[in-house]
C-alpha cells in the first residue's frame, strides 16, 4: 500500500520542476461576422473563468473535469501558436470555439475569426496585449475529425 502511495503522489501533488518556465497564459477570444471582410465588432472571452465556485463543485472537479482539460489543451495549442505558429493549432483552437458555440445554439453569424490576448498587471492597471489574430473563417466548415 506504501509503495502505491508513494508512485500516486507525485500525480497528485506535481512538482513545480515539472513547468520549464511559469509565466502568462494566453487567454482566447473570440467573435463573430456575418461577412469575412467585417471588421470584428465585440469580442468575447472563450469560457471565461468564474469568479466563484462552491467547495462541492471544487471537490468534484479533482476528480472529473473534462471541460477544463479541454481548455487546456486549447491553451497549449494557444502558446504553440506564439511559439512556433502551425495550422494545426489554428484548426484546433477553432474547432473547438466552433463546436462549442453550436452546442449553445449560436447560429447567426457565418464567420468566426479568435485572437489570443495576454493580460498582465501594471500598478493597478491590467493591460491588455493583442499576441494572434486568426483570419475570419467560415464556422460552416470545420476540419476533418475535429473535436464535436
Amino acid at each position: 500500500m506504501f509503495h502505491t502511495l508513494k508512485l500516486l503522489l507525485p500525480a497528485l501533488i506535481p512538482s513545480w520542476r515539472f513547468f520549464d518556465e511559469i509565466g502568462p497564459s494566453p487567454r482566447i477570444e473570440f467573435a463573430l461576422l456575418a461577412k469575412q471582410d467585417d471588421e470584428p465588432a465585440a469580442w468575447a472571452e472563450f469560457r471565461p473563468r468564474p469568479t466563484h465556485i462552491s467547495v462541492k463543485t471544487m471537490l468534484r472537479r479533482m476528480v472529473w473535469n473534462p471541460r477544463w482539460n479541454e481548455t487546456l489543451f486549447m491553451v497549449s495549442c494557444a502558446e504553440r501558436l506564439m511559439d512556433k505558429p502551425t495550422q494545426h493549432s489554428d484548426s484546433e483552437i477553432f474547432d473547438r470555439i466552433c463546436a462549442e458555440l453550436s452546442r449553445a445554439g449560436e447560429g447567426a453569424a457565418a464567420f468566426l475569426v479568435f485572437r489570443l490576448v495576454y493580460i498582465s498587471r501594471n500598478g493597478t492597471v491590467l493591460e491588455k496585449e493583442i499576441t494572434y489574430i486568426s483570419r475570419p473563417r467560415p464556422r460552416s466548415e470545420p476540419r476533418a475529425g475535429a473535436a464535436q
